[in-house]
């Protein structure tokens, strides 16, 4: 019985996270972002494609392509800090492309 109860705990538990998660991301979306100042890497020209980034209230950033400025993608600050920090540590890197441009030496 005392492992069904936890059991009940850990499912509880589950959905109290996905719940606030939920409510975050919906309140991130429900957010007016008209007038957010984008930003883009220093040294980029304005008809240069780009990722341009805004910070939002509570330590969250939309992120956007300037070819497509209509799609915004919306972070809270966990979700960023995470993704930064996995940047900085080279998660993201990717592997160098052959020489040859994948073909087979023959």
């Amino acid at each position: 019985m005392a492992e069904a109860a936890a059991d009940r705990d850990v499912d509880v538990r589950d959905a109290d996270v996905k719940a606030r998660k939920e409510r975050e991301r919906d309140e991130l979306y429900a957010l007016d972002i008209s007038d957010v100042e984008w930003q883009s890497a220093p040294g980029t020209q304005e008809h240069e494609e780009r990722v341009e980034i805004a910070y939002l209230p509570a330590g969250a950033v939309a992120m956007r392509s300037s070819l497509d400025p209509d799609t915004v993608l919306r972070y809270t600050e966990a979700e960023w800090r995470a993704f930064v920090l996995g940047a900085r540590d080279g998660e993201f890197d990717l592997e160098p492309a052959p020489h040859n441009g994948g073909l087979a030496a023959e």
